[in-house]
């Protein structure tokens, strides 16, 4: 039996060590995992998604993408026949993002993050979360956030807020949790709902994932 080829697509800045935990089974999955690359000036999220296309070596890939990588997933199954497209902690369309992304989009005020910050990830978790962030949360981040680069931060952020899709497909596979602080679960449509999952749950879910995710992708 050929071995179902599945591509894995991290979120927005992180690496895909956030999927060291999960796991197929090796007799009938072959898991690949992409990275994200540097965005050309003013690139669209099409090119953008194109050029990731040519990344699979596989054809009618499982394609799944967390948070932003849920978002290019879905881009890039409009490019290459999918066989699936699951999506983890993200959105189907402009209509499941919550209202302070929708006022950012309509007045701009994203271009007012100062995503420099990012290239100092003590800084940025400092002043995410408070002077009195744990040692432990900020080597976290330094794991997982591995893209630190001012013009891929100001590119996805705008590129996010900015995502033209207005309904969603129906075939898509979307998997949120009920603690979504990013996407709040109240805006979501037609989804599998994960209890007590957060936007990270791709890390401290991943139980459930590995339990799910062969069930899903067959």
């Amino acid at each position: 039996m050929n071995k179902i080829p599945v591509y894995f697509m991290p979120g927005l800045a992180a690496s895909s060590k956030i999927f060291e935990n999960i796991i197929l089974p090796e007799a009938q999955f072959e898991m690949h995992f992409l990275e994200w690359i540097l965005p050309q000036e003013g690139e669209s999220i099409e090119s953008y998604a194109f050029r990731m296309t040519q990344k699979i070596q596989h054809e009618n890939p499982v394609l799944i993408g967390v948070s932003f990588g849920g978002i290019l997933v879905q881009e890039m199954a409009k490019i290459i026949p999918t066989q699936k497209v699951i999506i983890i902690s993200s959105v189907k369309s402009q209509a499941e993002f919550p209202a302070h992304f929708k006022i950012a989009r309509s007045t701009k005020a994203y271009k007012l993050i100062p995503t420099q910050l990012l290239a100092d990830i003590e800084k940025l978790v400092k002043y995410a979360f408070g002077d009195n962030i744990v040692a432990k949360r900020i080597k976290l981040y330094e794991k997982y956030l591995s893209v630190r680069d001012k013009g891929y931060l100001d590119w996805a952020i705008e590129t996010i807020l900015c995502w033209n899709q207005k309904e969603a497909v129906a075939s898509i596979i979307h998997i949120q949790g009920d603690k979504d602080e990013v996407f709040p679960l109240k805006h979501i449509q037609n989804c599998i709902v994960v209890k007590g999952g957060t936007h990270i749950m791709i890390l401290n879910k991943f139980k459930w994932l590995n339990e799910n995710l062969p069930k899903l992708i067959v």
